[in-house]
């Protein structure tokens, strides 16, 4: 009975480490199972240590690549000091340089632009328009200049532009006639005709302002009038159009002269310029819808369709180009000599501009056109001579 017992017992107590052999083996199958679960942290750790590495690889690759910038900066800027540097050290070996380059450059830029503009309306006239454009392609060199500050930004007040809207207009207005007179008679007539607009200048100061000048300014002034009569009595390509709105704009720009004065001390020249452009362009836009409006669409098609978009857009970008260029390089040239200088240099470009236009165009001038042109400009230049040495004295 007892040896039965203790088979008994001696069973039961295998049966129940069985059963803990089982269950341990259930244990591990369902950790074997679950196996992924208990992997996971150890492989996280693994994508965080990567992680990390990559992370320092590509802290250290910016700090090379800031490195290289900050060393090829600094190579660039000491080129840029290095080139400065012999710039002024050859503007100070030779002062006149500098003037001379303005000169030239000034005298450049307007021929091209003559040439270019009279071009265009050989086959698109629409001057209108096109005066549009020449300061709408301003906006775009302005903007540079400002931009890359090699012209300082001024910003102009409320009181200011209030101001400048009158000179603003007659400046848009002046601008629109010249056109309509190179679209209409030859280029070289209309910058004869453009001479007499200091007659109208002295006239203007003394109604505006009773400015009264010396006498030997007022007889310098007699060789231009009559220097345009004698060039207009025989002009082959004369019509009252073209005539009218040249000496229209005369009036315009001596005006516009007149009353831009007092901004000139609130403003640098070249600054008052391209706002004087800016409000300009808003003036212009009215005027080119009223007279072309109607007409300008079938005008831009035939234009392409002669001439090709390409060729017709890249005359319309240069023209405005070289018609801003101009009339900045004009300042800058004014900056740097004396008025009389510059009055001087203004004669001397429009015999440059006369000459080459008609070299340009092949347009035949009788000899007494060619004598009143020339007797006009030389006049021009004593009164600017004369009027210079006035203003110096007092």
């Amino acid at each position: 009975m007892s040896a039965v017992i203790s088979r008994s017992a001696a069973l039961s107590a295998r049966t129940t480490v069985g059963e803990r052999r089982r269950g341990s083996s259930v244990k591990r199958v369902a950790s074997a199972t679950h196996g992924r679960v208990n992997v996971v942290p150890r492989a996280s750790a693994s994508l965080s240590r990567g992680d990390a590495l990559c992370k320092r690889a590509t802290a250290r690759s910016s700090a090379n690549e800031r490195r290289v910038t900050v060393q090829n900066s600094s190579k660039r800027s000491s080129v840029r000091a290095n080139a400065s540097g012999a710039l002024e050290e050859f503007k100070a070996k030779y002062p006149q340089a500098e003037t001379v380059f303005y000169f030239a450059a000034w005298y450049f830029l307007n021929v091209q632009f003559n040439i270019i503009n009279k071009t265009i309306y050989n086959y698109f006239p629409f001057p209108w328009f096109v005066s549009c454009v020449h300061l709408f392609v301003g906006l775009f060199i302005m903007a540079f200049f400002w931009g890359s500050k090699l012209v300082e930004y001024e910003q102009p007040d409320k009181d200011f532009l209030k101001a400048l809207s009158l000179p603003a207009f007659l400046h848009a207005f002046g601008h629109c006639l010249t056109n309509v007179s190179f679209a209409t008679v030859a280029v070289s007539f209309t910058h004869t005709v453009k001479t007499l607009e200091p007659v109208f200048t002295a006239i203007g100061s003394y109604l505006v302002a009773g400015t009264v000048y010396p006498l030997p300014v007022y007889a310098s002034l007699l060789p231009i009038m009559g220097g345009v009569a004698i060039a207009s009595a025989t002009e082959l390509s004369f019509t009252w159009l073209g005539f009218l709105t040249a000496m229209s704009s005369n009036v315009a720009f001596s005006a516009r002269a007149i009353f831009s004065k007092k901004l000139m001390n609130k403003m640098s020249p070249l600054n008052l310029y391209n706002w004087v452009t800016i409000v300009a362009l808003m003036f212009c836009l009215p005027f080119a819808i009223y007279f072309e409006g109607p007409t300008l669409a079938q005008g831009i098609s035939d234009a392409i369709a002669l001439k090709g978009k390409t060729e017709f857009l890249m005359a319309l970008a240069s023209v405005g180009f070289y018609y801003h260029m101009y009339n900045q390089v004009a300042y800058q040239a004014l900056g740097k000599v004396a008025p009389v200088t510059h009055a001087v240099g203004n004669v001397g470009k429009r015999i440059f501009v006369i000459g080459f236009s008609i070299l340009a165009f092949g347009n035949k001038i009788s000899t007494q056109t060619a004598v009143g042109s020339l007797i006009a400009i030389l006049g021009a230049g004593i009164y600017g001579v004369v009027k210079g040495k006035y203003a110096k004295n007092n």
